[in-house]
């Protein structure tokens, strides 16, 4: 019966929205209100709850019942649920927890997941973290719960750097900006003196790269986010740009325009000669690494329109792979290494993803113009941006595979060129 109860509630990831799953999440109790530098851990055990309501909501496959609709939870019934009462809510799951005080200064949360109709427990996990890091251990009750419930990888405990823009359209600064993947804990790490772009993620997130246009010279760095300082990564005169590092974090390709053709290099991560992996006649660039590091896709005009190409990482084998209507932009391999993400242009910018190989080509976003993808690090969310029509604002948004869950993310100016960095450690 458990088990029946229990594939009842597992979530339809195809379906979207179309019938959200209803779960309770309850404010989670404390065993007794001790004062933190992040607040009472009574205060904190309300955060936590909002917190993992909200990325379980965002992500559009439930419809939490929140404290507010229920009523309180003791320390003790935490692992011990009246079934009774949740079941009357309608919940047919319930996310139950706890925040503690440590004596050594930290924080302890525990996260319960129960099967309301099956009146069994599912999973629990408790992580440990310092006061002003309770929100991570809410986003990872939230990935615990939303892989368990849909078999889907985690993706709520990640960070999303990006361009932050504001000023009149023209004359647009942009500086790049650092937050958490639902918007929280933002902060600016360029100052806007000079022009950034195409920010990229390292795999261990401690490093960053990008283009900028200091002192006049369209160029790729490194931005190391502990010690807030940037270096150079190949210092010659020609201008080089949309940088990506490779899976290892060993290797960053780019583009470098020489005598007024584009190809695509790559170099070591800590600098050196670069390694010339294209040569066809036109401008090839936006390169994006396969999840094993054997393959690039890129965006290449050599066919007289953008179109998509893959090639070995060695620059082998190039081989076009778009052929719908318009051209495409912008390519991004997904963390799952099944599909790539694109920009099509014709009629307007439209965001998509397509196999490998070219097939199952589907058009997820109908805004007038929607650009830049970037996977969330479970390869099922993707981020984009999009700007208004006439207005030149942009603003940051994801939506998932179905194409019907679509979300604005919240930045305090406009936003560009998002990228989702993967599961922080």
């Amino acid at each position: 019966m458990a088990g029946a109860a229990a594939a009842q509630i597992r979530v339809d990831i195809t379906g979207g929205i179309a019938a959200p799953t209803p779960i309770a999440i309850p404010r989670m109790p404390t065993p007794s209100p001790v004062e933190t530098a992040a607040g009472t851990t009574a205060e904190l055990g309300n955060r936590v709850s909002e917190v993992i309501s909200n990325d379980l909501r965002n992500s559009g496959l439930f419809t939490p019942l929140g404290a507010a609709q229920l009523r309180p939870v003791a320390f003790n019934q935490v692992n011990a649920p009246e079934y009774p009462y949740w079941t009357s809510t309608g919940a047919q799951a319930l996310v139950q927890g706890f925040v503690q005080a440590n004596g050594d200064g930290t924080l302890t949360v525990g996260c319960y997941l129960y099967d309301v109709f099956g009146q069994t427990e599912l999973t629990r996990q408790g992580f440990v973290v310092k006061p002003a890091d309770w929100r991570r251990a809410a986003h990872k009750c939230a990935d615990t719960v939303y892989t368990r419930l849909t078999g889907e990888g985690p993706y709520f405990d990640s960070r999303v750097v990006y361009v932050s823009e504001t000023g009149p359209k023209k004359k647009r600064t942009k500086r790049l900006a650092i937050m958490d993947q639902d918007g929280a804990n933002h902060r600016f790490i360029t100052n806007g003196q000079s022009i950034v772009l195409t920010p990229r993620f390292a795999p261990n997130q401690q490093t960053i790269t990008y283009m900028s246009f200091e002192n006049q010279q369209p160029r790729i760095y490194v931005y190391d986010v502990g010690s807030g300082r940037s270096r150079l990564v190949v210092n010659q005169r020609n201008m080089t740009f949309a940088p990506r590092f490779s899976p290892d974090g060993r290797t960053i390709v780019f583009s470098m325009a020489v005598n007024g053709n584009t190809d695509i290099y790559r170099v070591s991560a800590s600098g050196g000669t670069p390694q010339r992996l294209t040569t066809s006649p036109g401008i090839d660039t936006g390169a994006s690494f396969s999840p094993d590091g054997s393959k690039i896709v890129f965006e290449s005009d050599r066919s007289g329109t953008q179109q998509l190409y893959v090639m070995g990482a060695d620059g082998s084998g190039q081989n076009r792979i778009s052929f719908g209507g318009g051209r495409y932009a912008t390519p991004a391999w997904s963390p799952r290494g099944d599909l790539i993400a694109f920009t099509r242009i014709g009629g307007g910018f439209s965001v998509g993803v397509m196999s490998p190989s070219g097939g199952g080509e589907k058009i997820l976003t109908n805004g007038w113009q929607d650009e830049g993808p970037s996977w969330a690090p479970n390869g099922r969310v993707i981020m984009f941006f999009r700007t208004g029509q006439g207005s030149g604002k942009a603003d940051l948004w994801s939506v998932d595979l179905t194409g019907v869950n679509e979300k604005r993310v919240p930045t305090p100016l406009d936003g560009s060129d998002p990228a989702w960095g993967p599961l922080l450690p």
